[in-house]
């Protein structure tokens, strides 16, 4: 059986179910973000160029704030722009890149953004 909401309440009983609600949504939002970007982290450390090992164990997550994570190599982090784009070598020409978190970016994107949906449409 519904409960009862007076005229005078029914405002007030709309802005709680609003805020119960956001609530709701954005705590599962953060955890798919969350989620995602240990994926991501997990992810990378599998497809990173693996000359000794240590760049491609360096990937991790981190939170920078509410519903914010970034992921980064906390071991090499220099090597990240050099690896994904490539560089000039010292006596002349150049290495080219090997292109490794871009397309590990593409693959968590679209997963991610499928998973807010979702939380939208359950409503959290």
């Amino acid at each position: 059986m519904a409960d009862v909401v007076k005229v005078d309440d029914l405002a007030g009983e709309i802005v709680l179910a609003v805020k119960t609600y956001t609530e709701e949504v954005g705590a599962a939002i953060e955890e798919a973000v969350k989620e995602t970007a240990q994926a991501l982290a997990a992810d990378l450390r599998e497809t990173s160029p693996k000359k000794t090992g240590e760049y491609a164990k360096g990937w991790t997550a981190r939170k920078e704030g509410p519903g914010r994570y970034v992921v980064y190599n906390k071991k090499k982090p220099q090597l990240t722009h050099l690896l994904e784009h490539g560089h000039a070598k010292r006596g002349g020409g150049r290495v080219e890149g090997r292109p490794h978190i871009k397309p590990a970016e593409e693959r968590h994107a679209p997963q991610l953004e499928r998973k807010i949906v979702q939380i939208l449409e359950r409503g959290g």
